[in-house]
């Protein structure tokens, strides 16, 4: 059955403000906040806990049962959603059990990327060329509203790992997997001449690139050949080469 909330100071839209704008208020309620009708068709069919639908009067979706609904008047949803123009539907989620990190050849590790859009395009090119993604320490919260939405929903259909360098570390030796990392450093060579789908890869955050502790660990450093003048690359698309090379 649907409810009605007209009230803006009502409990539950109070509480997506928080959960929109607090990582610590989604790890203590064990929820995240999403926007958009096209990723609520996304966690609908992809993931088993979604938990409370807000809808703009007017928009209608199936909602699955056992799932809170909600309609609100547009000026209401206005005043809760993180958009400039309300799409007319945001939706909570519980968020997943941790998922364990498991050593595998040609996988991503992200270290200390803080940009939810850079978080969030490497976790959607991830989940179409199908590489297995870790996030180390340091890296934006995959399930702020902003990460979602840059994803595409790729939260929704492949588990964020998330764990530590020295889980990590431990884990590829133990598992023979080679660890490489993209570094502008005299001793990088280039990636092309590197066997990537038989390595791990780990990309470093938008302004200091790897962990000095990394850089110190690994044995090969990589760099993308481009245009001398150019300095460097965004985050997310260096992840993207790297990623397509694993592929070949």
């Amino acid at each position: 059955m649907t409810e009605r909330i007209t009230a803006r100071k009502n409990p539950l839209l109070q509480q997506v403000r928080r959960l929109l704008s607090s990582r610590k208020e989604r790890e203590e309620s064990g929820l995240f906040a999403a926007d958009g009708t096209k990723l609520l068709r996304e966690a609908i069919a992809w993931w088993p806990g979604l938990h409370t639908v807000i809808l703009s009067d007017g928009v209608s979706m199936e909602i699955p049962e056992g799932v809170r609904v909600v309609q609100v008047p547009e000026d209401v949803m206005a005043s809760i959603s993180p958009m400039q123009t309300p799409q007319g539907a945001l939706f909570l989620c519980r968020l997943p059990e941790k998922a364990p990190f498991v050593p595998k050849p040609g996988m991503l590790l992200l270290d200390g990327i803080q940009d939810p859009g850079n978080l969030g395009t490497i976790l959607r090119t991830a989940d179409a060329l199908e590489i297995p993604v870790a996030l180390l320490e340091g890296c934006a919260d995959p399930y702020s509203h902003k990460t979602v939405r840059a994803s595409m929903g790729a939260v929704f259909r492949s588990q964020v790992v998330q764990t530590t360098w020295q889980e990590a570390a431990r884990a590829l030796g133990e598992a023979e997997i080679e660890i490489g990392v993209t570094a502008l450093s005299e001793k990088a060579r280039d990636l092309r001449q590197a066997p990537l789908s038989q390595m791990a890869v780990v990309i470093g955050s938008e302004g200091q690139g790897v962990r000095k502790e990394i850089l110190k660990a690994v044995q090969r450093e990589l760099i993308i050949p481009m245009n001398p003048r150019c300095e460097s690359l965004n985050a997310a698309v260096a992840a993207t080469i790297v990623m397509w090379q694993m592929k070949q």
